[in-house]
């Protein structure tokens, strides 16, 4: 089932009360689907995976189109960071399924002693998924399908911002379930807040710091737990160890994929004072290799995504003028497109720290470029900001990069690469604190959508030796036992 909040002569517009009242029966209907859902075996949920699975291929040609159209996605880049991301996820979800919903034993402590004790795996009920613009159907579906694999049934909220992706991700997820088990909402900011009135059992939300408050707020009202994947500014350190030509070519990787517009991209550069020049060199030969040695080529490049919408360019626009401003020099790019929405890669260095570009998240293709000479400083400089949501070290240093590692905060972090640890689905992905809340993929998206329940059975259990009434012989029983335990 698809409500829409928008005029495109396609679908009728549902708004105000009829929106809401269509939300709460909807809401009804998969509140009693997901009571009986709570019994379905795991050959059950892999088969609805494997559904959405072949339904995700089937329009594969229809994802990338709508790629380019919302942003000018280069097809292999909508490929690897789009198609590839689902699919693995749904595999990978398949593959271990199985073993992940087995109760899990836990052995006895010594005051339970005499009991047999598990984990159950349930699932929460009725969830809200909220999904961003910038991956728009990785970010939609590889959560539904950490929700079907849990059991439970959902109701999909995609961005309004990239309309040609909504929907594709809406014809997908139509054909595979009936609007009992998941439905998709369409519209703008209202179909959102209309959403969170409703009384969801979780919800797990991709998008700022600052909406995040708000969804949380929502969540709040009705004890909903949350999922949250959020942002901020994560750094990429380069030492003086580093193979900086490996370096250069992985952060340019992952500050212009997506021209920039990548939660865990490369937010500014913390380099060594002794390498800067030669690995700013690296850094601009990586950018020619990629997108061309000039704005011409770089414009025309068939490789290069653009800006989603003129809101995001001009936000982009005034935060490299103010770094200019206060004193940043650009070493390389600076050319803007208002007619295209184009942003050249651009590269800047002596950026003033009171600069708006180093105080938000940038989620564009401008890198700043910070330098060290002591590494206790620059940590301190990155501990002085929020937890971010990725932290880069490049370095052949064991020594230094476990120092890196060991005095900060991050959501994760990467080792001579960018980006990759979202696609490993044997490690969790998520954020902390200002970054996020939660995980997800692989098991961590599971265990997400799932209510660990603790279940305690008795076989021959001692404990009501210390129960009323307490006489001489039950207290000094009582003490007795917690002097054991001291």
């Amino acid at each position: 089932m698809n409500v829409q909040a928008r005029s495109d002569g396609e679908r009728p517009t549902m708004q105000g009360a009829d929106m809401k009242l269509e939300m709460s029966r909807i809401f009804e209907r998969q509140s009693d689907r997901a009571l009986r859902l709570r019994s379905s075996s795991a050959e059950q949920r892999i088969a609805k995976i494997r559904l959405l699975l072949d339904t995700v291929l089937k329009y594969r040609s229809e994802i990338l189109d709508a790629a380019h159209a919302d942003f000018r996605k280069p097809a292999a880049e909508a490929e690897l960071t789009e198609i590839f991301p689902v699919v693995a996820e749904a595999k990978h979800t398949m593959r271990h399924l199985k073993k992940w919903m087995k109760p899990r034993r836990a052995n006895p402590t010594m005051a339970m002693l005499g009991t047999r004790a598990r984990v159950r795996f349930e699932p929460m009920g009725v969830c809200l998924i909220v999904s961003p613009w910038n991956y728009p159907v990785t970010l939609t579906l590889s959560p539904l399908i950490s929700a079907i694999a849990a059991g439970n049934t959902a109701m999909v909220k995609p961005s309004e911002m990239t309309p040609s992706m909504s929907a594709v991700i809406r014809k997908i997820i139509e054909e595979v379930f009936d609007e009992d088990e998941v439905a998709v909402f369409e519209g703008d900011y209202r179909v959102s807040q209309q959403l969170l009135e409703l009384p969801f059992n979780h919800i797990f939300f991709t998008g700022s710091p600052a909406v995040g408050k708000i969804v949380m707020t929502a969540a709040a009202k009705h004890l909903a737990s949350v999922t949250l994947e959020l942002g901020g500014k994560s750094p990429a350190i380069v030492d003086e160890t580093a193979n900086l030509k490996m370096a250069a070519r992985n952060i340019v990787w992952g500050k212009f994929c997506n021209n920039g517009q990548t939660c865990i991209a490369p937010d500014y550069l913390v380099v060594h004072e002794d390498i800067k020049d030669q690995f700013l060199n690296e850094v601009g030969a990586a950018i020619d290799r990629a997108y061309g040695s000039n704005a011409k080529e770089r414009g025309e490049s068939p490789d290069y995504c653009r800006i989603v919408n003129r809101r995001h360019f001009d936000r982009l626009r005034q935060l490299y003028d103010d770094a200019l401003e206060k004193g940043a020099r650009t070493l390389l790019g600076g050319e803007f497109r208002e007619d295209e929405l184009f942003v050249e890669p651009t590269v800047i260095d002596n950026v003033a720290s009171d600069s708006q570009i180093m105080d938000e998240e940038i989620f564009g293709p401008l890198l700043p470029v910070l330098t060290y000479t002591d590494i206790k400083q620059a940590i301190h400089d990155i501990n002085a900001k929020e937890k971010p949501l990725a932290l880069y070290v490049y370095s052949k240093d064991q020594e230094k990069t476990q120092f890196v590692l060991d005095n900060t905060s991050a959501g994760g972090s990467c080792v001579n690469h960018s980006l990759v640890q979202y696609l490993h689905q044997n490690v969790p992905f998520g954020g902390s604190n200002n970054s996020g809340i939660g995980s997800s993929t692989g098991f961590a998206g599971f265990k997400s959508f799932s209510h660990e329940r603790a279940v305690v059975a008795n076989k021959f259990s001692v404990t009501h030796w210390m129960q009323p009434p307490y006489t001489d012989k039950v207290r000094r029983l009582i003490k007795l036992s917690v002097d054991h335990l001291t």
